[in-house]
């Protein structure tokens, strides 16, 4: 049990951990702070936060337990600003989507209280955004990643893995380097293609028409191009390096399989995609294992 919550950031996932611990039972109060007060009051109307914070330091003030939910690229600034009420009884997590950057940010801003700080990546989340969309249950049945770093002490690592796990998370352990590169290919890319595939066919002259004609798969396949820009600004821009390495593997694999329609090579095409059409069947969602 936790006396003090403090969470910067009161949106779906600032506000959906500070549910779900109330829900728990693991906490008492939760003080939360965003950089937009209408956030904030929004926040305490619907009973995600117990008490409004009118600055990042504030929320940080009293609490035990510190949640950053904020866009990767204000981890720094974020971080600086509440650094002199960090101390080793503190817990401190994010949940941004990167981490080698994080991490860097973490080093930039704490100093020598690097050693609170456990970076945490929840997979999970919604395509609509904000406090109103929060839910006591997003973190049920997900997994969460944390790359923790040499400094960081071991108590608090099996503090943020009990903490996960009581809100019905898997919790894996990983590099932040390893962290990213698994994430680009695995959702990093697959958002810059939905992105880019959407526009290919919506910008065309007949655009509009071709969309009124598409169906579930085009749907499926689009989904997450629907996702917040900022967001994935921040994410692709701050993994780009991962990102490019696997866009470059992607346009591999697409050359070869273009490669064999300009051969009108029906049969090399059929057995090339009766491979991957096996190997998809195959795979199965379940808890990946860190990369080596």
């Amino acid at each position: 049990m936790f006396n003090q919550l403090g969470v910067i950031g009161c949106g779906l996932m600032g506000g959906s951990f500070a549910l779900a611990m109330k829900k728990a039972g693991l906490v008492k109060h939760v003080v939360g702070y965003s950089k937009s007060p209408s956030t904030t009051e929004m926040a305490k109307r619907l009973g995600v936060i117990d008490q409004v914070a009118e600055s990042a330091l504030l929320a940080v003030s009293g609490a035990d337990i510190v949640l950053l939910a904020v866009p990767v690229s204000a981890t720094e600034t974020s971080l600086k600003a509440i650094r002199h009420l960090i101390n080793p009884k503190v817990l401190l997590m994010d949940v941004g989507s990167t981490k080698c950057d994080v991490v860097s940010a973490a080093q930039q801003a704490l100093g020598k209280h690097i050693d609170s700080f456990v970076p945490a990546h929840p997979i999970t989340g919604k395509e609509s955004g904000g406090v109103q969309n929060a839910d006591a249950n997003l973190y049920q049945d997900c997994q969460v990643i944390l790359t923790p770093l040499p400094q960081t002490r071991p108590a608090l690592v099996q503090k943020a893995t009990d903490v996960w796990s009581a809100l019905g998370a898997q919790v894996l352990k990983m590099t932040p380097q390893n962290h990213d590169a698994a994430f680009a290919a695995v959702s990093h890319l697959p958002h810059l293609l939905a992105f880019a595939f959407f526009q290919s066919v919506a910008a065309q002259p007949a655009g509009r028409d071709y969309l009124s004609l598409a169906g579930p798969g085009f749907r499926d396949f689009t989904r997450i191009a629907a996702s917040e820009p900022t967001v994935w600004r921040d994410i692709l821009m701050a993994n780009k390096a991962e990102v490019l390495v696997q866009s470059q593997r992607f346009r591999q694999a697409l050359d070869a399989l273009e490669a064999l329609l300009k051969n009108d090579d029906a049969a090399a095409l059929e057995a090339r995609i009766r491979l991957i059409s096996d190997a998809r069947s195959q795979w199965q969602l379940a808890a990946p294992r860190p990369p080596k």
